[in-house]
């Protein structure tokens, strides 16, 4: 059968598809900005290290980036849009767009978001069923065995009614004949030597037998609009009768690795260092319900960079690297001369304040990134998380807290995101949170958002999941 493709509505907010709807160990190699050189383990340059040591309210930090578009950045301050307040503009973004749907057999939808609610065709069990081997059984016994042979075997017709006092074999998933009132298992039952079946306990009436519609009735409604569909979702939809799933398409990503330093191979040399963000961020794409078109590297060149963002038919690129203002970060410059719209131009957020996000002629977006790779990570985290669920149809999960455990340090005047373990209902900051580190984050079970000023033992904070199952143990140093 040949697939067909719809178009939907942008989705509501919070809705689907339709309104039913130590050393540095693993560096990518670009630092947020060339010009800076950062002094502290863990920490976003010289006015990082000043807060995390207690910088007094009103002391001087250098600007990082261009101000935001129509204002000015006060001298002695860095600026950015609040760390919520892109978030909610990224999503946004991903809700203007048309989201395109499919209709295909059910493996081919794995992994994809009902566009519309999955409704059952039929009754589940669509007849009354054993839950068990054993026997079915009529009125009190003991009881005679009312035929011989195998008795009644699941995906058989029909049986013969029975009457009280008669009980016949069946197996588990069988029907229930007619006049039946319980199933005995075989391991509650036994035979005497005239052949009736006796309970070797009491029999409720009912028992181990599983009614007509017991889980759902044809017509009711199993699974809402953008729901993932997971292989149990599947399953579900199998049993329910279904031969197909309208699912919304998956939006196409682009990632472009930039950067004349990247090695893809072997170990660093000669100023060389390997690129950790390529093998990364791919993966974490396709996690995030992205159907990840490639993967392609480009040395520090302008022309290039433009020719592959205006060539690119994605309704998403990602660049990593050259956000900020250095000598050869060529994002901004390059977004101006294609006439790109500038929605995100920095994030009071760290690691990652240089992230950015522009609106893209045709209706696409690109995500700049930066090149260190937590700092990437937040940048993720973000921006093109919330805008990729958006243009994939999966309803935002509610935000939640948990208590804090121990100290973690804050900016003045920034969100930080900080890589974090649970450990019950609480927890633990780890200690690898440095920009350019990806220790901490490998090991961890989410991100805390941590508000300017820090968090102390007890604090409840925002968590961030990661898009896949957390580690066993996590990493505390």
């Amino acid at each position: 059968m040949t697939a067909q493709d719809h178009d939907l509505g942008a989705a509501a907010p919070g809705q689907g598809a339709t309104e039913e709807p130590a050393a540095d160990p693993v560096p990518h190699g670009r630092s947020a900005d060339r010009t800076r050189t950062p002094v502290a383990d863990g920490d976003d340059g010289v006015e990082d290290a000043l807060a995390l040591v207690g910088t007094r309210p009103g002391s001087s930090h250098r600007n990082h980036g261009a101000p935001a578009p129509g204002q000015g950045t006060p001298a002695g301050r860095h600026h950015g849009m609040p760390w919520e307040e892109a978030r909610a503009l990224a999503s946004r973004a991903g809700r203007a767009g048309v989201l395109r749907t499919r209709r295909d057999p059910l493996p081919a939808s794995l992994g994809r978001v009902l566009a519309t609610p999955l409704i059952a065709l039929v009754d589940l069990p669509s007849f009354d069923t054993s839950a068990m081997d054993g026997w079915a059984v009529a009125g009190p016994g003991p009881w005679t065995v009312a035929s011989a042979g195998s008795g009644i075997l699941a995906g058989h017709g029909g049986a013969e009614t029975l009457v009280d006092g008669t009980a016949v074999r069946i197996a588990t998933g069988a029907r229930i004949p007619p006049g039946a009132t319980a199933v005995i298992r075989s391991e509650r039952a036994r035979a005497d030597r005239t052949g009736r079946v006796h309970a070797l306990g009491r029999v409720m009436h009912g028992q181990d037998i599983r009614p007509r519609g017991q889980e759902c009735r044809s017509g009711d409604q199993l699974l809402p609009a953008g729901t993932l569909v997971t292989p149990a979702a599947l399953g579900l939809a199998a049993a329910a009768g279904c031969d197909e799933l309208l699912t919304v398409v998956r939006p196409k990503v682009e990632v472009l690795v930039l950067g004349d330093e990247l090695l893809t191979e072997g170990l660093p040399h000669d100023g060389l260092i390997r690129d950790a963000l390529g093998p990364m961020i791919g993966p974490w794409l396709r996690a995030l319900g992205a159907e990840v078109t490639g993967t392609r590297r480009f040395g520090d060149d302008a022309d290039a960079l433009r020719r592959a963002v205006t060539e690119s038919d994605a309704d998403l690129v990602i660049t990593t690297g050259g956000t900020a203002a250095g000598p050869v970060d060529h994002v901004h410059p390059m977004l101006d001369k294609v006439g790109a719209e500038l929605l995100v131009d920095g994030v009071a957020v760290r690691p990652g304040h240089p992230m950015l996000m522009a609106g893209l002629a045709g209706g696409g977006h690109l995500v700049g990134l930066p090149g260190n790779p937590l700092a990437a990570v937040s940048g993720l985290l973000t921006l093109a998380e919330p805008l990729l669920r958006q243009r994939s149809g999966q309803a935002t999960p509610a935000p939640y807290r948990a208590s804090l455990r121990d100290e973690v340090h804050g900016h003045p005047q920034d969100t930080r995101l900080v890589p974090v373990v649970h450990r019950g209902d609480q927890v633990v900051p780890l200690h690898y949170s440095g920009p350019a580190m990806l220790r901490g984050i490998a090991a961890a079970h989410g991100l805390a958002v941590v508000p300017p000023g820090g968090g102390r033992p007890g604090d409840e904070l925002e968590i961030l999941d990661l898009p896949w199952p957390p580690s066993s143990e996590g990493c505390f140093t």
